[in-house]
C-alpha cells in the first residue's frame, strides 16, 4: 500500500509512463476483446458485452453460465466472450509492478461459475485481497485525476482565450497594449494588463490565474506577439482561401511615410467570391527601394509568399498615376506586367478625377485666386479671439449647432465641395464677425479683417454658387468612385453621366439661375450688387478714322459683372473640366474597358459577340465554347427579363451565372475577371488612416511586423470578429511544445 502510494506520488509523468506500461502488458497478455480496453481505461472504462446468450459449461453436476446480474455487484468485473472467463478490471491495470497473479488476472481468466459467489472464495475472496483492494484505491485515484485534468485544461483554455479576446479587442480599437511600466505597483500598466485586472474582479477564474507564477500568466509582451501573430495568421489565411477559391484577383498597391519617416507599402487584394467584390487588406511591407525595380519586387514576392499564382491567375493592377508606378517602359506597372502577362492596369480613378479638377482650377486664375481667398479665410477664423466670436455670433444668429469652417485639402479637391457649402451658409454670420473685429480698431487683426471684406464682393459669391454646384456633382461620384464594391463598367457610366451633366451647366438658363442665387445671397449679406467702376480711358479725337496695330488705352466696355464673370470664370472652368475628363478618361475606349461594358447588362453592346470576343482573347478564352455561351446566354436573359428579372449590373450577371458556371463557363470566367479589375486605390489610402492610429507618436518603435499584423486585424476586424478561439487555441498551444500550461 505505502508502496502505491509513493508512485502516485511521483508526479503527473512517472504516472502516465508506469499506466502505460501497464496498459501494454495487459494489451500483449490478455484476451483480444479485452484488449480494446487499454485505449479507453484512461476514462476509466471496462469492458462489458452487450445482451448476450451466455455458454453454458458443465461445473459438478449441474451445466452452468456467467450471469449479467453479477455485473451490479461487481463493478470491476469483466467478461471475455472469447474466453467465457471473466476478470478484474482494477488489477489488470492498477495493481503493484509485478505483483502475484491471480485467477482473475491470468491469461485463462476466473470460469467457476460454481464457486463464483462463495462468501470466501470467488469474487467475494477476490475483492477481500490486498492486491485486489489497493488496486481499486488506484482506479478511484486515477478517475479523480482525469477529472481534474480535464477540469484544469479547461480552465487553462478558457484563460487563453480570455487573453486572446483582450488582445483581439485592442488590435481592432487601434489601442495599444502595453504601458510604460507594467509591474504589479504601477498606477498605469496598460491597456492589456488593465482590461484582463478589470476581468479579474468579475471572473474568479482569470483572478486565480492572474496570481499564478510570473511565467504562467501568459502577459508577457512576448505571448502579446505571438497571440497577434496566431491571429493575423488566420484572418491572412481566410484571405488567401477565398482569393484561391476565386482563382482571379487583382492588386492594389499605395505607399505612404508613417511617423518614422519609414516608407509603407500597403497590399490589397480584389477578386470576386461568394457572390460580391471583395477588396482584401493583405499586410503593410517596409518599402526599403522607392524605385520601380524595387517595389516590383516586394509585390511579387509578398504573392509568392502567400502561394497566389499571379502569373496566370493576376488580371488587374492599380495605382496612383506617379511615373514610377504608370510608366509604360520601366513603371510597376509594366514590370508586372512582363510576368503577368494577363495584369491590366488601372489608374486610380479617384486620383484621376482629383486631377481633372486641380488642372482645371489652375488654368483659371480667378478660380485660383477664390481658393487662395478661401484658405486665407479659414486661417483667420481659427485664431482662437476670432473663432470664439465666430461660435458666439452663429449661436446668436442660427437655432442650429455651431459648424467650422473646413481646412483647403490639396490631395482631396472634391471634398472642397464641403468648405463652399459652409461658407455660403454662414455668410451672413463670416460678414458680421469681420465687420465687428474692424470696427474693434485692434491692430493687425482689424487690418486682416478689413482686407478680407473687400475681398467678399458679387466675384466672390458667384465662385461660391459656381464651385458648389461643380463640386457637389464632382463630390457624388469621387464618393462613388472610392467604393469597393463598384465595377468598372459602372464607373464608366458614372463618368459619361457625369460629363453630359457639366456639359449641360453651360448654357444660357443654367447661367442665369446661377448668377440669381449669387444676387439673392449678395441682398441678404448686403453686398454691393456691382463692382466699383474704374476709370476708363477715352479714345483720343485725333485717332478718329485710323487703324492702329498696338494698344492705345483701355477701350470704353459696356460689360457689366455678369457677362464678366460668364466669361472669365463660368464657362472657363466648365470648358477645362470637360477637356481634363476627356484626356484623363481617355482609356475608357480599349478593348478591355468596352468588353467590360459589354458584360454590362445596362450597356447598347450587352453581350455584344465582336467586343465579348475581342475581351475573351486577351484573356486565352476558348473562342467556339464563348460563341455558343453568348447565344445561350442571350437567350436566356431575355427569358429571365419578360418574367419581370431583368438584369442591372456585371454584378447581378455575374451571379446569376454563377448557377449555371459549368454551362457558361467561359462567359462566367470573363465576368470574375471583369469584377475583380481595380476602380481606385481608395482602400490602400483608407488603410493609411488606419496605420496612423496604430502607429502613432507613442508607438513609433513598433517593429513592422507587428504594425502589418495590427493593421490587418484593425482593417479586417469582420473576419477578425468571427475567428473561431477554439481554432486560435490549438494552434496557440502548437508553436511551441514547452507551454507552462497544458492547453490540450
Amino acid at each position: 500500500m505505502s508502496f502505491f502510494l509513493t508512485i502516485l506520488s511521483a508526479g503527473r509523468l512517472a504516472y502516465d509512463v508506469w499506466q502505460s506500461t501497464l496498459v501494454q502488458s495487459a494489451t500483449s497478455s490478455k484476451p483480444h476483446d479485452l484488449a480494446a480496453t487499454a485505449l479507453a481505461w484512461g476514462a476509466g472504462m471496462r469492458i462489458r458485452v452487450s445482451p448476450f446468450i451466455f455458454p453454458r459449461t458443465v461445473h459438478g453436476e449441474k451445466r452452468r453460465a456467467f450471469s449479467k446480474t453479477w455485473y451490479s455487484q461487481h463493478k470491476w468485473l469483466e467478461y471475455s466472450q472469447s474466453r467465457d472467463s471473466v476478470y478484474c478490471f482494477a488489477c489488470r491495470y492498477f495493481s503493484i509492478p509485478n505483483a502475484s497473479e491471480t485467477p482473475f488476472t491470468s491469461h485463462e481468466g476466473y470460469s467457476n461459475w460454481k464457486k463464483a459467489m462463495y462468501k470466501d472464495g470467488g469474487f467475494k475472496g477476490h475483492e477481500k485481497s490486498e492486491g485486489h483492494t489497493n488496486a481499486m484505491y488506484a482506479w478511484s485515484e486515477h478517475q479523480k485525476n482525469i477529472l481534474t485534468d480535464s477540469s484544469v485544461l479547461e480552465e487553462n483554455r478558457i484563460y487563453i482565450k480570455t487573453v486572446a479576446e483582450v488582445v483581439l479587442l485592442t488590435a481592432m480599437q487601434n489601442l495599444s497594449q502595453r504601458g510604460h511600466l507594467e509591474t504589479d505597483t504601477s498606477q498605469n500598466k496598460g491597456n492589456f494588463l488593465e482590461l484582463m485586472e478589470l476581468l479579474s474582479k468579475h471572473n474568479p477564474l482569470i483572478a486565480k490565474k492572474m496570481k499564478a507564477a510570473g511565467n504562467a500568466k501568459y502577459t508577457s509582451n512576448t505571448i502579446q506577439n505571438e497571440v497577434i501573430e496566431c491571429l493575423s495568421e488566420m484572418v491572412r489565411e481566410d484571405i488567401i482561401r477565398e482569393v484561391k477559391e476565386s482563382e482571379y484577383f487583382s492588386v492594389i498597391a499605395d505607399e505612404t511615410k508613417d511617423l518614422k519617416k519609414t516608407e509603407q507599402l500597403s497590399l490589397v487584394l480584389r477578386y470576386y467570391y461568394n457572390g460580391a467584390v471583395q477588396e482584401s487588406f493583405l499586410e503593410f511591407q517596409r518599402a526599403s527601394q522607392l524605385d520601380a525595380a524595387g517595389l516590383t519586387q516586394n509585390i511579387i514576392q509578398c504573392l509568392e509568399r502567400y502561394g497566389l499564382e499571379y502569373r496566370s491567375n493576376l488580371v488587374g493592377q492599380g495605382y496612383d498615376g506617379a511615373s514610377v508606378m504608370a510608366g509604360k517602359c520601366r513603371g510597376v506597372a509594366a514590370r508586372i506586367k512582363t510576368e503577368a502577362k494577363h495584369a491590366f492596369y488601372v489608374h486610380c480613378n479617384a486620383h484621376c478625377l482629383n486631377l481633372v479638377i486641380v488642372d482645371a482650377v489652375k488654368s483659371v486664375p480667378e478660380a485660383h485666386c477664390f481658393f487662395s481667398l478661401l484658405q486665407k479665410l479659414y486661417v483667420y477664423m481659427s485664431g482662437s479671439y476670432v473663432h470664439q466670436k465666430w461660435i458666439t455670433v452663429q449661436k446668436d444668429m442660427y437655432p442650429e449647432a455651431p459648424r467650422e469652417l473646413q481646412r483647403l485639402s490639396d490631395t482631396r479637391w472634391a471634398c472642397r465641395y464641403s468648405a463652399c457649402k459652409t461658407v455660403m451658409d454662414r455668410l451672413p454670420a463670416i460678414l458680421r464677425v469681420l465687420h465687428e473685429i474692424d470696427l474693434e480698431n485692434s491692430g493687425d487683426r482689424s487690418v486682416e479683417a478689413r482686407g478680407l471684406l473687400a475681398q467678399i464682393d458679387l466675384t466672390f459669391i458667384g465662385n461660391l454658387s459656381t464651385f458648389r454646384k461643380i463640386l457637389g456633382e464632382i463630390k457624388l461620384l469621387s464618393d462613388v468612385l472610392q467604393s469597393p464594391s463598384l465595377d468598372l463598367a459602372k464607373a464608366v457610366d458614372l463618368i459619361h453621366a457625369l460629363q453630359d451633366t457639366l456639359d449641360q451647366y453651360r448654357s444660357e438658363s443654367c447661367f442665369d439661375e446661377l448668377w440669381q442665387d449669387a444676387m439673392d445671397i449678395a441682398e441678404q449679406c448686403t453686398v454691393a450688387s456691382e463692382t466699383v467702376k474704374r476709370r476708363v480711358q477715352r479714345e483720343s479725337l485725333r485717332l478718329k478714322g485710323y487703324f492702329v496695330d498696338s494698344p492705345i488705352g483701355q477701350h470704353r466696355c459696356k460689360e457689366d459683372d455678369k457677362d464678366k464673370f460668364k466669361r472669365e470664370v463660368f464657362y472657363p472652368i466648365l470648358d477645362h473640366v470637360h477637356a481634363e475628363m476627356e484626356k484623363r478618361f481617355n482609356k475608357t475606349n480599349c478593348d478591355i474597358m468596352r468588353g467590360i461594358q459589354a458584360l454590362n447588362p445596362k450597356s447598347k453592346s450587352f453581350l455584344s459577340e465582336e467586343i465579348v470576343v475581342s475581351l475573351a482573347g486577351l484573356y486565352d478564352c476558348d473562342i467556339e465554347d464563348l460563341k455558343h455561351e453568348l447565344y445561350q446566354a442571350r437567350k436566356v436573359v431575355q427569358r429571365r427579363a419578360g418574367c419581370g428579372n431583368e438584369l442591372s449590373s456585371i454584378l447581378g450577371f455575374t451571379t446569376f451565372l454563377e448557377s449555371y458556371k459549368e454551362v457558361f463557363h467561359q462567359l462566367f470566367r470573363l465576368c470574375r475577371i471583369a469584377l475583380a479589375l481595380p476602380v481606385s486605390s481608395a482602400t490602400c489610402e483608407r488603410s493609411f488612416s488606419v496605420l496612423k492610429l496604430i502607429k502613432n507618436h507613442l508607438r513609433t518603435t513598433m517593429t513592422d511586423e507587428r504594425l502589418s499584423n495590427i493593421g490587418v486585424l484593425s482593417i479586417e476586424r469582420k473576419r477578425a470578429r468571427s475567428l473561431s478561439l477554439d481554432d486560435f487555441v490549438t494552434r496557440f498551444a502548437t508553436r511551441h511544445c514547452n507551454r507552462r500550461i497544458y492547453l490540450f
